[in-house]
């Protein structure tokens, strides 16, 4: 048989042209007989009105729906070249982009030389400072090169750091004290009765500055007296607000090379435990956590600490008579006045409650301070360098309320504040992420942090606002810069956790119960293998839609007892089985849940095939293609 005896399709319509016979002549369709002659003529008006369709339906549409076709047509005309102008926009690099590329471009292209003429002198803040020199370990350093736009993870991420072994970073430590410059002896106001003479905000534990103080406190000299909180008293923690125990008083009145401190007030945080501490930093570094009250409270009746004040690494400090109702203000004060509370330190690092340690802090101090000869350092926030900006994003996430934030930028902006731009280089960013400071308790800096506590103390407690105008102010005075990391550097070093609040109203882990079925023991026998339960038309159809209709229930595994003569049919129900448990085997799940409806399964009835292997392998392959 060939393909001339059965004759040849032309085009799509299907008709038959002619058929050869067997002597060679051709047999055309009019031989047929008068019901095939019909059925060509229907067949050829079938192709008549195939024809006309399109011009019928087109004298169809009518004005009105030929309007409906442009404006679509037009709308998604515009939809298109609006996405178009929205990716090329997107594309383009803002200021804020440009910025932070430039410092991660120095790292990449490894070209910590230029860094010195790009930014003015300021290279420290993209390499190895050069008293180090290309002898430091670190030096060749250079960060991966990122990813495309496309498979970048949105959100922060932390980024490599390159550490010093802890033996080496404590050998890079300053012998001495880093030279303070201009400011040699910063001494504090003390003021048993501070008056409020002015609208602004402040408290008694600032003792209420006035402007004329404020602006005089920015014009650095040798020698200087400052408001810096704690004006009551005899000395800081004693009568001042904000008070220790007497035991505490003397711990903290001690020398320390090193400490590492933390708050955590109003019962916001859940303390987190230091981790990759080396045994000289146990031994050497103490770690302070101050709390309130509340805090202390809430740690006794859950059996955190007893009368040793301690919780793993930290040494519990409370604090008595806190100055402020608002928890996250009382926290500033630890924060940015550490200096006053342990005026026998060198160094010291802050992290909020929120964060949990991860790097020991000799290698800390060693990356950020000593080895950029730097005297202090933080990090800047990871998408936003624009004072205006933060405080739009404050107002937005509700961090305070907007007419305080208002005021508090307005204020800023008649002093002369204006919005980050390309023209504040080599400064980088306007906006840090406060949540760490590093810092080295020399004159200079310890004006920085009180001036900046004074800012918190008038205005709002977002010391995101304040960091910019207070920064600017000295280092306009005097030569002296911020170590202003890249933010994903500090998040190689600690770990953020949720807030308390946060933690506790999230929805506790689903969990998923798994009830098999009891199922009987099915006997299938033999004389029954071979035999076919016919279903034709309509009734096979109709139990198709009824087994579909089945609801497909959670995700279950179900385990069988089936005493099979077969190993072939072992596996065929050993195979729907462990399909029930994917989309793909909704059906199969279905079927199994009725224990009356195996044999059949088996015999390729219900899903419409007459061979159940290759009905199954048809499953196989569309479970293979979801997963």
């Amino acid at each position: 048989m060939n393909g001339g005896s059965l004759g040849l399709r032309t085009g799509s319509n299907g008709s038959l042209q002619s058929i050869k016979t067997g002597n060679g002549r051709l047999l055309h369709s009019k031989s047929f007989g008068s019901a095939r002659k019909n059925s060509i003529m229907m067949l050829s008006g079938s192709r008549e009105k195939e024809r006309s369709l399109p011009s019928v339906r087109y004298r169809c549409l009518g004005r009105r729906k030929v309007s409906m076709l442009l404006l679509v047509a037009l709308a998604l005309l515009v939809f298109v070249l609006g996405s178009f102008v929205v990716s090329k926009v997107s594309n383009s690099p803002t200021v804020d982009q440009r910025i932070g590329t430039m410092s991660m471009a120095h790292y990449l292209n490894g070209a910590r030389n230029e860094a010195n003429s790009v930014n003015g002198g300021d290279g420290n803040r993209f390499q190895v400072s050069a008293s180090k020199g290309a002898n430091h370990p670190c030096a060749n350093f250079t960060f991966p090169p990122p990813p495309p736009p496309n498979l970048r993870r949105i959100g922060p991420r932390p980024c490599p750091v390159c550490y010093l072994p802890v033996s080496q970073a404590i050998a890079s430590m300053p012998s001495s004290p880093s030279e303070s410059p201009v400011l040699h002896n910063l001494t504090y106001v003390h003021d048993e009765n501070p008056i409020k003479t002015e609208p602004h905000g402040g408290s008694d534990f600032g003792g209420y500055p006035s402007l004329k103080q404020r602006n005089d406190s920015f014009d650095i000299k040798e020698s200087m007296t400052v408001h810096c909180g704690f004006v009551k008293g005899s000395q800081p923690g004693h009568w001042t607000g904000f008070d220790f125990d007497e035991s505490d008083l003397e711990e903290l009145q001690q020398f320390h090379e090193i400490i590492v401190a933390s708050a955590i007030f109003g019962n916001y945080d859940v303390i987190q435990q230091p981790r990759n501490i080396s045994e000289e930093a146990k031994k050497n570094v103490p770690f302070y956590m101050f709390i309130d009250k509340e805090t202390e409270a809430d740690m006794k009746n859950k059996s955190m600490f007893d009368d040793s004040k301690r919780v793993g690494l930290w040494r519990i400090v409370v604090i008595h008579n806190v100055p402020y109702s608002d928890a996250r203000r009382n926290g500033k004060v630890p924060k940015l006045l550490l200096h006053r509370i342990f005026p026998n330190i060198r160094y010291s690092i802050w992290i909020d409650g929120k964060l949990q340690l991860v790097v020991d802090p000799y290698q800390i101090l060693e990356r950020f301070l000593w080895r950029e000869n730097a005297n202090f350092a933080i990090s800047r926030h990871y998408r936003r360098f624009d004072v205006f900006v933060e405080a739009e994003a404050n107002k937005a996430a509700g961090k305070y309320d907007n007419s305080s934030i208002d005021a508090q930028v307005d204020f800023y902006k008649k002093e002369g504040l204006t919005p980050y731009s390309e023209a504040k280089l080599p400064i980088t960013s306007d906006v840090p992420e406060g949540c760490v400071l590093i810092k080295e308790h020399i004159p200079i800096t310890n004006l920085f942090t009180c001036l900046w506590f004074n800012e918190v103390d008038r205005f709002t407690s977002r010391d995101q606002l304040s960091f910019g105008i207070v920064r600017d102010k000295i280092m306009a005075k005097v030569d002296w810069h911020i170590n202003m990391f890249m933010d994903c550097e500090r998040r190689n070093f600690v770990i953020q956790a949720y807030h308390r609040d946060l933690l506790e109203n999230m929805p506790p882990p689903v969990a998923v119960i798994r009830r098999p079925p009891a199922l009987p023991n099915i006997n299938v026998h033999r004389r029954n293998q071979g035999r076919r339960i016919p279903r034709h038309g309509r009734d096979r159809r109709s139990g198709l839609r009824h087994h579909r209709r089945a609801s497909a229930g959670p995700p279950t595994m179900y385990n069988f007892s089936l005493q099979f003569p077969s190993p072939k049919t072992s596996k065929i129900i050993t195979l729907i089985a462990s399909m029930a448990t994917t989309v793909a085997g909704a059906a199969a799940r279905n079927l199994l849940k009725s224990c009356r409806l195996l044999p059949q399964i088996l015999h390729g009835q219900i899903l419409g095939r007459s061979n159940a292997t290759a009905n199954l392998n048809n499953i196989a392959k569309d479970h293979h293609q979801i997963v």
